[in-house]
């Protein structure tokens, strides 16, 4: 494996990559000559995936078929259709990252295997697990995740190593915002503070606009066009354009020929929109960014007057508004110091070269889990107590304790059951795992005391240790936060000894034969990796299914085989 390791920031809306080499970051140029790829995601008019650039263009023409602003789906479950097939968030976040390791790999000219991946601060465990495991379906070993305004302050750090001072890293990109408070200090970077929103961003601007718009026409054509897809692409696609203008333009019209039709007649949308009606648009919007500020300056106990300085990241920041509100806001004039589009990726491979030992001045990470970890416990009254033992904005890696008793004299078994999240109600947070403490003295004249520790490490391990004070007898879970947490792989090597296996091994050979074909195919195009990996993956189920005799789930397995193989 090689011991490159390069960063990626896997935006809502682009998606780059970077390495350090020569003592500084450098992006990482796609197959087309570009630093930026679109997270974009379809599959053309054949069936073939298509990534980037590609799918973006196809975007208009085929919404149906094209997936956008899959990293607001990541952590929910919730499938995305192309076409007539399903995928999940994680499968199309997968094909962006594996043509991001093509590309990679041709621009560095050697296989790359190894990357730090970005993700909100503010995304829970179930988040940054499908984020590793998308990593891990295209083929990297995930060696860390980073929260984007780290890496956006190490970006910015790298270069201003002997500055002390205290910065906010406001992120507000294409999905998501989140803000982030450090302490900077010979060549430390201390993250004091994180909070955020992971349903805000440049997106929603976008969709103030494409509702103004829409209404408009609507009224003026006496024509509904919300449940038209193509129409509301081409809108999308225009008030994204309009949006960024407004950046640097008092004011700019929208003109689209041919939007819609009625009785057979085509109309037009066109529109002039001012700077000052957006703002108007967006103004709560960007006031819900105000809360999040809130929390980490009280979190970190830092105040106003001690800040050195507000760093601006993400593309949205570009909107002259922010930048206005944070001054009132705040009373500090925002900064940007680093590019807002390329900052993270380029954070990213800092946090690589420090993985790898690259750096020549000795720059210091620290971080702090965004979320309450705990345990639930009951009383008299309530049997869905969220007991926190490492509140949320604490540095890591960090061990906390805390002491509980049991339930009642003579219980001899507890489960402990772990949870992530800010509710007061267990259940009501994210459910991480849970495990017994058995052997626990029967006593019959008092409950036993248990100490519960919790120890966080940089790389997203949570371990969970329960001993019984009496005695000294301990039990304990490990989480690894960066695990995907899917099902173990079942050995399928043997399937031919199942008893129903001679019905599937002429499609099995054919399947196999292929792979072994298009394997010695060099060609790096855009579809190549992401055929394999699907056929893998329902050659597995196959084989698993024979295994487990699940005749029928087998038959619906090789019919999709063999409709993949006779495209």
């Amino acid at each position: 494996m090689s011991d490159t390791i390069i960063g990626i920031d896997l935006g809502t809306t682009t998606t780059e990559a970077a390495i350090y080499r020569d003592n500084k970051p450098e992006m990482i140029l796609n197959f087309d000559g570009q630093i930026v790829t679109p997270s974009v995601v379809g599959l053309d008019e054949s069936g073939n995936m298509i990534v980037g650039e590609k799918a973006r263009a196809q975007y208009i023409l085929a919404p149906e078929r094209t997936a956008i602003e899959m990293k607001r789906k990541i952590g929910t479950k919730k499938p995305i259709k192309l076409g007539k097939e399903s995928f999940s968030a994680v499968e199309l976040s997968a094909n962006l990252l594996s043509y991001v390791k093509r590309y990679a790999s041709q621009y560095l000219e050697e296989e790359i295997t190894r990357a730090v991946i970005s993700v909100p601060a503010y995304f829970d465990d179930i988040q940054r697990q499908e984020v590793v495991e998308a990593g891990k379906k295209a083929g990297f070993v995930v060696e860390r995740i980073i929260n984007e305004p780290t890496a956006a302050a190490m970006s910015y750090g790298i270069d201003h190593m002997e500055e002390e001072s205290y910065v906010l890293v406001y992120d507000l990109g294409g999905g998501t915002f989140d803000v982030t408070l450090l302490e900077m200090f010979d060549g430390v970077l201390e993250v004091k503070a994180s909070s955020g929103d992971n349903r805000l961003g440049g997106k929603d601007f976008d969709e103030r606009l494409i509702d103004w718009l829409r209404t408009r026409f609507e009224e003026k054509h006496g024509v509904k066009i919300a449940q038209n897809v193509y129409a509301m692409a081409r809108l999308k696609e225009q008030a994204e354009q309009c949006k960024i203008a407004l950046s640097t333009q008092e004011e700019v019209t929208v003109r689209i020929p041919m939007l819609a039709e009625k009785n057979h007649v085509p109309l037009a949308l066109e529109e002039t929109v001012s700077r000052k009606q957006f703002e108007e648009l967006i103004s709560d919007l960007i006031e819900r960014t105000h809360q999040p500020i809130h929390v980490v300056m009280a979190d970190s106990g830092i105040g106003r007057g001690e800040l050195a300085m507000v760093l601006l990241v993400g593309g949205s920041t570009r909107v002259p508004l922010v930048t206005q509100d944070l001054k009132e806001f705040l009373g500090i004039e925002p900064v940007t110091e680093v590019h807002p589009d390329y900052c993270v990726a380029q954070g990213a491979a800092v946090c690589a070269a420090m993985i790898g030992e690259q750096l020549e001045d000795g720059l210091v990470m620290t971080d702090v889990n965004p979320y309450t970890l705990g345990v639930r416990t009951v009383d008299l009254y309530n049997d869905d107590i969220m007991s926190v033992i490492i509140p949320r904005n604490v540095t890591i890696p960090v061990t906390k304790h805390d002491t509980f008793s049991t339930l009642y004299p003579g219980q001899t078994v507890v489960d402990i059951e772990v949870y992530q999240g800010e509710s007061e109600v267990a259940s009501r947070n994210h459910f991480l795992g849970h495990f017994l403490l058995e052997g626990i003295p029967a006593t019959t004249r008092e409950n036993e005391k248990l100490d519960i520790a919790f120890t966080y490490n940089i790389n997203g391990m949570l371990q969970v240790e329960a001993t019984v004070l009496s005695t000294g007898k301990k039990a304990n879970l490990v989480i690894d936060l960066m695990d995907s947490g899917k099902e173990e792989t079942v050995d399928v090597s043997n399937w031919r000894e199942a008893d129903c296996a001679s019905a599937y091994r002429s499609i099995i050979r054919r399947a196999e034969k292929w792979l072994r074909q298009n394997e010695k195919d060099e060609e790096r195009s855009e579809d190549k990796g992401a055929e394999n990996a699907r056929l893998e993956e329902l050659l597995y189920q196959l084989k698993k299914a024979i295994l487990e005799e699940d005749e029928d789930q087998a038959d619906e397995l090789a019919d999709e085989v063999e409709e993949m193989l006779d495209e």
